[in-house]
């Protein structure tokens, strides 16, 4: 029997944010040898933070990155830390992994195998590793000490060999690929492999990030370690955390996700001796490699054996619930929520809140935001996380709080109704956010006077519809914008996926903000979500009854004369319909045509006439609204079907609008 207590830490980094990023570094080698942990797993490109997009090509950022790796150095004294930097070598940039030894540098593990799809641009910046290829680097032209100027260091296909502990790494995606380093790490008789990842949050992908480290650590027959970065890191990508460590194929440990602080560090405690009889009894290990990764045999280490504990996986208390979507959303959104408003210096958050389900979601997050810092933090923990936030200083309570974080307005014009502004109120005060009750019909009325005396003729409904319609979506930006400069705050912007797709939004108007925290949700699940917070909530203790009054309503704009009825889906479609449209569409690239005989199987209760016409409004609103979606605030990305053209669904401004496909869908018989 040998046991190891091995682990892996969550950081909430920041793209070249180098005093805090190596704080939070510091401080979980700190808590690691606190727990008594030996090896230590730190995320994906730590230092650094993992989103700093260009600036990877910029020299000075390459070697201030080995120079807080250095100052790293003396704190891993009688520990063993991988760290994640970007390394220059042979005038290419490697995303690596270094291994630190008891104060020292033993080697570069390289990745191999690149992210390139979705939201990652890796090789834009990096270089894949070769395999079966090890190389030296130094630093000679560093500002570093110069004893380590002097020195070489292996970089490559490594295998650390440490007091007879073999420590081999797959890079975040090198574990989601078939072929696997960890394979080949196998028959050199690795007996821990660690993963530093940065693997952004997605509906259900704990489940994927499962079965990879527990199949990796049966099939290779290793402990496996699991790390990865947490919070909102650079604007769009949500990071969840979640350490992992399995050993035999067993789940030894699993941190709950999605903390509000700045590190967290778990750990496990392994018997390394029962994968080694594995890969005795086993018959694919019986043949001797002769090539390929190269054995690093790091002296001056002997690693502590470690007591017997009871491990423990604390995330399959909420991951087992019936409401697992909502949960994630909830808690991906807070997080980005909080890391997006510190990050940005932001004092709180003003929301146009109309009283519907886009603005009452957003608002009804902020109010959870708060709920979970202060429940994770303390009240005093949460108030120093926005230190720079002076209003919070002498607040006593989460009450306090809400009155100083987020301002409501609601701004009618005399198209709004008493239902909507009943709604919002009665929200707003159940969270205790502040209201204002902003009457914008004045400055709706000024402009259609001004251009009806340029045109010199009065604007009708008839004549004039979309035009009436944009502007009073229109005045009821700046004065929230007002309110947003004012305080200091960020003003959000209420737009969901469901509109961006169709178009069905006014630019400037309800697209007005510095974030949009809900463009990628589609309204569909925004309302049930609604309905479950409303009489579940979260883990059974966050509800908000008073989202009554928005659920009983069909979402509408408002922005049409009261006798009119108007509602989004009579303006647009069925909101499950649109979404399923919208996700054979453009997430998986079907024609209209094929787009309507699926619908036609998903929605028999329609007719086919009515299917073929909402299919081709749906084409024809997608092709001549790509501009707004470029125009649109940042928003997270949540999930495989993300319409932002930066960072995932990118489409020309300018097409044919698939005018050929709608005609054959139009002459289509079936």
């Amino acid at each position: 029997m040998r046991l190891l207590k091995i682990g892996g830490a969550e950081l909430n980094q920041t793209p070249m944010d180098w005093e805090r990023n190596k704080q939070n570094i510091l401080d979980s080698i700190a808590e690691a040898r606190k727990q008594q942990i030996s090896v230590l797993c730190l995320p994906e490109l730590c230092i650094t933070g993992y989103g700093c997009e260009d600036a990877f090509y910029a020299q000075g950022m390459q070697h201030t990155a080995v120079e807080v790796l250095h100052e790293i150095l003396p704190h891993t004294k009688d520990m063993v830390v991988s760290v994640g930097l970007p390394l220059v070598y042979q005038n290419r940039i490697f995303n690596t992994a270094a291994l630190l030894v008891n104060g020292k540098i033993a080697g570069f593990a390289a990745k191999r195998f690149l992210a390139g799809n979705g939201i990652h641009y890796e090789p834009r910046w990096f270089t894949p590793w070769t395999a079966n290829v090890t190389g030296k680097v130094s630093f000679e032209d560093y500002a570093i000490e110069e004893q380590y100027r002097t020195q070489e260091y292996p970089i490559g296909d490594i295998l650390f060999d440490i007091d007879g502990v073999r420590i081999g790494f797959e890079i975040c995606e090198d574990a989601w690929v078939a072929d696997r380093p960890g394979q080949k790490l196998y028959h050199y008789g690795a007996d821990v492999i660690l993963n530093p990842s940065a693997s952004h949050f997605a509906f259900d992908k704990l489940e994927t990030r499962k079965r990879f480290v527990l199949e990796g650590s049966r099939a290779f027959s290793v402990t496996y370690v699991y790390a990865n970065l947490l919070g909102n890191e650079a604007g769009r990508a949500i990071y969840d955390g979640g350490v992992m460590v399995a050993s035999a194929g067993k789940l030894e440990a699993l941190s709950e996700r999605f903390s509000f602080k700045n590190y967290k560090v778990t750990g496990a405690v392994v018997d390394l001796s029962v994968n080694k009889l594995e890969k005795f009894q086993s018959s694919s290990f019986s043949q001797v490699s002769q090539e390929g990764v190269e054995v690093i045999r790091v002296k001056d280490m002997d690693l502590p054996e470690a007591q017997f504990e009871q491990n423990h996986v604390s995330e399959a208390v909420w991951e087992s619930s019936d409401y697992i979507l909502e949960e994630e959303f909830c808690r991906a959104e807070t997080l980005g929520l909080f890391d997006y408003m510190r990050k940005s210096y932001s004092r709180g958050f003003v929301v146009s809140l109309s009283g519907g389900a886009d603005s009452s979601c957003i608002v009804s997050l902020i109010w959870l935001m708060v709920k979970r810092g202060v429940n994770e933090l303390g009240l005093e923990g949460f108030k120093e996380k926005l230190g720079y936030f002076s209003q919070l200083k002498d607040v006593k309570s989460e009450e306090e709080i809400m009155r100083h974080m987020l301002v409501t307005a609601y701004q009618p014009t005399e198209n709004s109704g008493e239902v909507t502004y009943n709604a919002a109120k009665q929200l707003a005060n159940a969270i205790g956010a502040l209201f204002h009750n902003l009457n914008v019909n004045e400055i709706f009325k000024g402009y259609v006077g001004i251009v009806e005396g340029a045109l010199d003729r009065e604007l009708t409904w008839e004549q004039d519809d979309l035009a009436l319609q944009n502007i009073q979506a229109r005045v009821r930006a700046p004065s929230v914008w007002m309110l947003a400069n004012i305080r200091g705050a960020l003003l959000l912007s209420t737009s969901n996926r469901s509109e961006a797709a169709v178009g069905y939004a006014t630019m400037d108007g309800d697209t007005s903000g510095g974030l949009s925290p809900i463009a990628g949700i589609d309204k569909a699940f925004l309302r049930q979500w609604l309905v479950w917070l409303e009489k579940n909530g979260v883990q059974r203790q966050f509800t908000l009854p008073a989202l009554k009054y928005v659920n009983e309503q069909q979402p509408t704009a408002e922005l049409r004369p009261q006798e009119s009825k108007q509602t989004d889906e009579a303006d647009l479609m069925p909101y499950d319909l649109l979404d399923e449209i919208e996700g054979a569409a453009i997430r998986d690239k079907q024609m209209p045509l094929e787009c309507y005989r699926l619908m036609k199987f998903k929605f028999p209760q329609y007719s086919p006439e009515q299917l073929k016409a909402w299919v081709i409004r749906f084409f024809r609103l997608w092709s001549r609204n790509q501009w707004k979606r470029e125009r649109y605030a940042p928003s997270f990305h949540l999930d495989d079907k993300n319409l932002d053209p930066k960072t995932w669904c990118r489409f020309p401004i300018l097409s044919g609008g698939f005018e050929r496909e709608i005609k054959r869908l139009e002459t289509y018989k079936g």
